[in-house]
């Protein structure tokens, strides 16, 4: 079961630098200027060893007219809907205002568990002024510094308390593909494609798909669970933000997963939120596939377009290139059977398990002729290598120094792996350990 934490608040609180915070790294854009979050944000955390997904929500405004602060209003109403935790992020400085209210209405109204936290909270006197948030009824207030770190220890503590437990996959153990990627390329097309009836309602409307579906698919020799996000829509409900809903339902579907195939519209090209699912997908450390779908709408096609958008795609998704992509037209049923085979090839690559024999026999010559560099005149030797019996492929090299093995280094041994083993499509995870 996938586990969502939102940050949601006013304009200007430090919701995105609280963002930063807690990815470990400036990913969202942190600017002075209120409203400066629309597009949204997301990405993993982990405390005490509980992984979660965070998202950076817009800051809430009423009676506003600005079109785009009606939107990021439809953001924090999904944000609630979605989340497992609320994050309401609110100013010390400012103190409680009339939108902090309104917030806290919203909250109390779809009663979801919420943390209220005070941000700015940089000295004593500023932690006294918090006790104003009491009035909003929402219990404990947790006092942080966004921008120094203080106070978030606390906070997560209370955070990975009120997370699902992760669920195992059921008995079965089959393979689990899951179709994620922006509205409107035709993820429920290529279900219903595949499975040959009208499964999941499909319409032109992008954002028609509301609900993850898990349908059983046996046919061809395959045998699989296919996650679709997909659901039934009134019409009522189109106007909602449907680009953050397609986020919200991609992550729960990417944690639910073995394989992701990740469709792209060819006549968009791999746009900015593309790329932002292909980077979720590779962090939770799923097999990917990438699909081209409405091939068939693209004009002035020759020999070499297929090539020349690879090219393009590869570049943008790097340096982890190493990735299949299949080019289909799910309308004209064109490459949707390999689009499957390919994903149970993805599958079965991300459970292959490497001998631990074959691994030394393979990488020790190749270490003692391209060593690691040596660094502050330290020379690293690595000694022994296995692979971890653990559903992510990770690769164990034990040596003297492993806190002297450099990126590029890491990088070079991963392509060899990838050159001499069959891993393509799947996330490795290289560590190096101590041993004397």
């Amino acid at each position: 079961m996938s586990n969502i934490v939102a940050i949601i608040g006013r304009p200007n609180v430090g919701k995105s630098t609280l963002f930063n915070r807690l990815v470990g790294r400036r990913s969202a854009i942190v600017d002075e200027i209120a409203g400066v979050t629309r597009d949204r944000h997301y990405g993993k955390s982990e405390w005490n060893g509980r992984e979660f997904t965070i998202v950076d929500t817009g800051g809430y405004i009423k009676g506003s007219d600005d079109i785009f602060e009606g939107e990021i209003r439809k953001q924090v109403q999904i944000a609630i809907d979605e989340a497992n935790v609320i994050l309401f992020l609110v100013d010390v400085v400012d103190g409680v205002t009339q939108f902090d209210e309104e917030v806290a209405k919203l909250i109390r109204k779809n009663k979801k568990k919420a943390l209220l936290v005070a941000n700015k909270v940089d000295n004593h006197e500023r932690a006294a002024y918090s006790a104003e948030f009491y009035e909003l009824g929402l219990g404990e207030v947790f006092c942080i510094s966004a921008i120094s770190g203080s106070g978030t220890g606390e906070l997560l503590d209370e955070v990975v308390k009120s997370l699902n437990e992760t669920e195992e996959l059921p008995e079965d153990e089959l393979p689990r593909i899951a179709i994620v990627g922006r509205p409107n390329v035709g993820k429920s097309s290529l279900t219903n494609a595949l499975l040959g009836n009208e499964r999941n309602i499909v319409t032109p409307i992008a954002g028609t798909t509301r609900d993850t579906i898990h349908t059983r698919y046996k046919a061809f020799g395959k045998d699989f669970w296919l996650i679709d996000t997909a659901g039934i829509r009134k019409k009522a409900k189109v106007h909602e933000n449907l680009e953050f809903y397609s986020v919200m339902r991609s992550i729960k579907a990417l944690e639910e997963c073995d394989v992701a195939v990740v469709m792209i519209d060819a006549t968009l090209g791999f746009e900015s939120q593309d790329l932002a699912i292909f980077h979720l997908a590779e962090k939770n450390h799923k097999g990917i596939v990438i699909v081209v779908n409405k091939w068939d709408l693209v004009e002035d096609k020759d020999s070499n377009s297929v090539k020349k958008y690879e090219e393009q795609i590869r570049e943008r998704i790097a340096p982890f290139r190493d990735v299949p992509i299949i080019f289909t037209s799910v309308t004209e049923k064109q490459r949707i059977l390999k689009a499957v085979e390919t994903a149970i090839e993805v599958y079965n690559n991300r459970t292959n398990r490497i001998p631990t024999s074959k691994l030394n026999d393979f990488f020790l010559p190749l270490i003692e002729n391209h060593p690691p560099p040596a660094i502050k005149g330290k020379f690293v030797k690595i000694k022994y290598v296995t692979q971890l019996k653990i559903r992510v492929p990770t690769i164990v090299f034990f040596c003297n120094l492993p806190q002297y093995i450099n990126e590029p280094y890491r990088r070079f041994l991963e392509n060899k792996l990838r050159e001499n083993f069959d891993f393509c499509g799947v996330p490795i995870t290289l560590a190096f350990r101590a041993k004397g």
